[in-house]
């Protein structure tokens, strides 16, 4: 008897949930991935920032599910729906499915100025956090040979534009390894000369917080001496820096942390789809019309109860993995599929720098070093495999008591 047919694109948060769950069904799992490891995005930007190294963050998809005997893992980059054959198209070829799980991710959106991508680069994958990191530390050691104030200050100069989670944590972290990690390192430049720019066209930052901790948030990035611009957006931005307003910032290191974009799901399904391209889907979370094809995390267009769609965050891509996988296993066994997914918020948070984060849980609002220390437990438990959590506790355990970071190495193109 031939089994079902479950095809799951995207090994992010909601994909490796909802195969984790599918483990031991009887059904054949295929996940797909363009890239063969899983990345725990939210600490992204400290491999950028000379934080972490890559492999603390990342664990090889074939090692997490080694265990599920029905799940095989598939590397390869997928281009298209075929509905009609029910088939997901790739560029190695076609891969029939019965049942689809859409689990595809975002990705960076510049507001009609892709142009810009060039001299603003995202923060999505580790190749974008070593171009990044490679970018900080080469302006360092560029502005320690400048022969001039001028150019000694474009080099020094960093703006991030976008106020939400990725550009508050970018922000501190850069301005703490400006002050900090790099002041014993160079002899021609001070940190002192160093000028972090946030910029965010919003009138506050981490706007999907309570004003109360977006205004401790701000404080707290200005301890850091960083210059926090509001209300402005940036109007233009070139490999000579940005401009805001009517005020040209000069800098070599500009990143991008303003916006997201859905993937191309929608597009490959022809369905509705929301403003940025994120699937409408039903309360079960199926394509409507479509209940073999499931949409979820970043990929899905899903109401909240204030009617606002859930945040693009790896406890919502979770939870929507694991329901999934509960409505397939229902289906398979003949069963009454479950309620309708209900996403269970256990709050929002940030982390601005050394004992400074905020934390909205709902109930209580935190600010400064308590929500700093549940900042960095959480994160550690969403890491996957006892080793890394290990290493990064004590990655970070050595850089608070010392004040410095080992992971300050130029590599990749344009590095020698």
């Amino acid at each position: 008897m031939v089994r079902p047919r479950i095809v799951i694109v995207g090994a992010g948060f909601g994909g490796l949930s909802a195969a984790h769950g599918l483990a031991g069904a009887n059904a054949d799992v295929t996940v797909i991935d363009r890239r063969n490891y899983h990345l725990f995005q939210p600490l992204l930007y400290q491999v950028a920032t000379a934080g972490l190294s890559p492999a603390q963050i990342a664990s090889p998809i074939r090692a997490i599910l080694r265990r599920a005997g029905n799940v095989r893992v598939v590397l390869g980059k997928a281009t298209g729906i075929d509905r009609k054959k029910r088939t997901v198209v790739l560029e190695e070829g076609d891969i029939p499915y019965d049942y689809l799980v859409l689990a595809t991710g975002a990705r960076h959106s510049y507001f009609g100025h892709d142009e810009w991508q060039a001299a603003a680069p995202g923060l999505k994958k580790i190749d974008d956090a070593t171009a990044i990191r490679r970018r900080i530390l080469t302006a360092f050691e560029r502005a320690e040979s400048a022969t001039s104030w001028d150019e000694r200050r474009r080099r020094l100069t960093f703006v991030v534009i976008g106020g939400g989670p990725t550009g508050v944590e970018m922000a501190g972290a850069i301005a703490e390894l400006a002050s900090a990690a790099l002041r014993q390192d160079f002899r021609n430049i001070d940190p002192r000369d160093v000028r972090v720019v946030l910029i965010e066209a919003g009138l506050r930052l981490l706007p999907a917080f309570p004003p109360l901790l977006s205004a401790a948030a701000q404080r707290s990035l200005e301890a850091l001496e960083v210059n926090v611009r509001l209300g402005v957006p940036v109007s233009h931005c070139d490999a000579d820096g940005v401009v805001v307003g009517n005020c040209r910032i000069r800098s070599d290191t500009v990143i991008w942390a303003a916006g997201v974009a859905a993937s191309a799901a929608g597009q490959w399904l022809a369905v509705e789809c929301d403003r940025v391209g994120r699937v409408r889907v039903g309360p079960d979370l199926t394509v409507p019309g479509h209940p073999e094809i499931f949409c979820i995390g970043d990929t899905a267009h899903v109401p909240a109860a204030d009617g606002m769609p859930l945040p693009g965050l790896a406890p919502v891509a979770k939870q929507q993995g694991a329901y999934v996988a509960r409505s397939l296993r229902a289906r398979l066994a003949g069963t009454s599929a479950p309620k309708p997914f209900r996403y269970r918020s256990w709050g929002t948070m940030a982390t601005i720098g050394r004992r400074a984060a905020v934390a909205d849980l709902g109930w209580v609002k935190l600010d400064g070093t308590l929500a700093w220390l549940l900042w960095g437990a959480i994160h550690v438990s969403f890491l996957i495999g006892f080793r890394n959590r290990l290493v990064v506790i004590l990655d970070w355990l050595w850089s608070y008591v010392t004040f410095q970071s080992g992971a300050r190495l130029i590599t990749g193109p344009g590095s020698h």
